[in-house]
């Protein structure tokens, strides 16, 4: 193709570059291609923390430093018409002097990379909520955006191609591109697992909890043996509930329905004095590691149906048990917790039924 005097393309502005290529995305989407544009407002690419996280990594390299800042303008400029993200692949339209096609292959994340992620961050992420908005501590942050050995592909795992006639590795359309993944992700912060092909589920999932729970084993089998009335600070007097209840019917047998009766109101009034105690005491719950194994069995309830009862992870509770004193927990989390240890067994089991 002959550009003319100079060997360059002749200019044409962006308005008209983006109006031409309105059209093309036109003609795509009736013939049935889901056109997905990346639109950014303002100057700034990225805003979230999965967003930045991903421009922030890419930048770190010294491959990438000097040719993404050629992208820049084009992402910003409304450039780059079509980006989808599938399993390890980003496909991309991009308008210059004519629309070009990008195809972006990333390589899985290793299974022993995978793993070592899982187990670091085990316990430590509340909420698929938390998880998807970058809701975490500091230390999580630094394991996920690990230069070498967190979530984010190195350029040896990333390979570009472009169909324009520009021969340098990463042209601007690329690099365009590649800012255009991190403002995708400001709205889809999944799709980065699914580029990496890995299950965003699996940071907060049971099998984590099964692993915490064998690495605390004998601690829990000293918690099982606890007396659950320290929990609330007084005597739940369960096995002597049951006594009495026999020792009920065998008075019943031998005095009269008028006698039974005082003894079954007596019995009523101690109960309801009981409940009521239990109940204030229960107003001061103090969230330790011992107190949530405690309250979690008196439910008569595993992990995961106690984090579904409370609104948080199976690993978060794992995590709550295998500690020790007083948990710092976020106001929201202990104020929940608080909430689950007003309740009775019964009215627990009837609430985890309905959150089912």
């Amino acid at each position: 193709m002959s550009y003319g005097y100079g060997g360059y393309a002749p200019y044409v502005s962006v308005a008209k570059r983006r109006a031409k290529a309105a059209k093309e995305m036109k003609k795509l989407a009736k013939k049935g291609k889901k056109i997905e544009p990346i639109e950014v407002q303002g100057r700034k690419i990225a805003r979230t923390f999965w967003g930045e996280a991903w421009c922030k990594h890419l930048e770190k390299f010294s491959d990438y430093d000097n040719r993404l800042p050629r992208g820049r303008t084009y992402v910003r400029n409304g450039s780059v018409c079509h980006l989808a993200i599938s399993k390890g692949k980003v496909e991309a339209i991009v308008s210059g002097s004519s629309l070009y096609k990008i195809n972006i292959n990333i390589t899985p994340l290793s299974a022993n990379k995978w793993k070592n992620l899982r187990k670091q961050c085990a316990g430590q992420i509340g909420s698929m909520l938390e998880l998807l908005q970058g809701r975490f501590s500091d230390n999580v942050m630094e394991i996920v955006t690990d230069q070498n050995s967190g979530l984010f592909p190195k350029p040896s795992e990333i390979k570009l191609a472009c169909d324009c006639p520009d021969w340098a590795g990463m042209c601007k359309h690329i690099a365009a591109v590649l800012y255009g993944v991190g403002a995708r992700l400001d709205h889809q912060p999944e799709l980065l697992f699914l580029l990496r092909n890995v299950d965003h589920e699996e940071l907060i999932s049971a099998e984590l909890d099964i692993q915490a729970a064998t690495a605390g084993k004998g601690k829990q089998r000293r918690l099982a043996g606890a007396d659950l009335s320290d929990l609330f600070g007084v005597d739940m007097e369960e096995k002597p509930l049951g006594k009495k209840k026999v020792a009920s019917k065998k008075v019943s047998k031998k005095t009269s329905k008028k006698a039974s009766k005082k003894v079954a109101k007596k019995q009523l009034a101690v109960s309801n004095k009981k409940a009521v105690a239990v109940k204030k005491k229960r107003r001061a719950f103090t969230p330790t590691a011992a107190a949530v194994a405690r309250l979690r069995k008196r439910f008569k309830m595993n992990r995961s149906q106690f984090a579904k009862l409370v609104g948080v992870s199976p690993p978060a509770v794992a995590n709550w048990e295998n500690g020790s004193g007083k948990l710092n927990l976020r106001q929201r989390t202990g104020d929940a917790l608080t909430k689950v240890a007003e309740l009775t067994p019964e009215q627990a089991i009837r609430k985890a039924k309905r959150i089912r």
